[in-house]
């Protein structure tokens, strides 16, 4: 018989699962969700967009700040991308939003976006502490069971993404599945910016598709 990797009775927050020194897929199981991993082509956003000026604001930032801290990671990247994005999409972000679930699925989400297209097009963006995206993965992992239980939305996919700042990760649950899926693709801030914002816009628009990568 499998033994159990949460203890009978502790309580967990999201920021505890980071710490968790085991197997995402066995943790994953404790809730009922199985992980997979596949390169995915995710649907960009094909609308005009003004991109360049972001780049060169946080190519002129890296001049003058090192990013040694999380700190500066999410204040010279994450931010000023995330709040680019919404002013594009017209969309919320919340930013340290608490939810609670159950006592094993508890805490504040990093970043929530919240369009206005309702909560079909909602993304959950997770920082990636000591700029472990391995760790950071489980963590959004868990973060995303938790809004499966947590929303009254009926979208069969919820979105998230995990950030060390300067590379990002996207995972999708699919809730009919009940499987997480790792994107293996990542990309580059500020190389990759561009890509990035038009997927996140997709997101955010209601227009976002998956398929696998040729």
């Amino acid at each position: 018989m499998r033994r159990s990797i949460l203890k009978e009775g502790q309580s967990y927050t999201f920021s505890e699962y980071f710490k968790l020194a085991v197997d995402p897929e066995d943790l994953l199981r404790e809730f009922g969700f199985g992980l997979g991993k596949a390169q995915l082509a995710l649907t960009s956003f094909a609308g005009e967009m003004d991109w360049r000026s972001l780049q060169s604001q946080i190519e002129e930032n890296l001049t003058y700040v090192d990013l040694t801290s999380e700190t500066a990671r999410r204040e010279i990247l994450v931010a000023p991308l995330l709040l680019r994005i919404c002013r594009i999409a017209q969309a919320k972000l919340k930013i340290e939003y608490p939810i609670q679930v159950s006592d094993r699925l508890k805490g504040n989400l990093d970043y929530y976006l919240q369009s206005q297209q309702g909560d079909k097009a909602n993304v959950l963006v997770i920082e990636a502490k000591q700029a472990d995206l391995t760790r950071g993965f489980t963590q959004l992992a868990v973060e995303l069971i938790a809004l499966d239980q947590w929303t009254e939305s009926e979208a069969p996919v919820l979105w998230g993404a995990v950030t060390t700042g300067d590379i990002w990760k996207f995972g999708i649950l699919d809730r009919h599945q009940k499987c997480i899926t790792q994107d293996l693709n990542l990309y580059r801030v500020p190389a990759d910016l561009e890509a990035l914002m038009q997927i996140l816009i997709a997101v955010l628009a209601g227009r976002a598709a998956i398929g696998a990568a040729s």
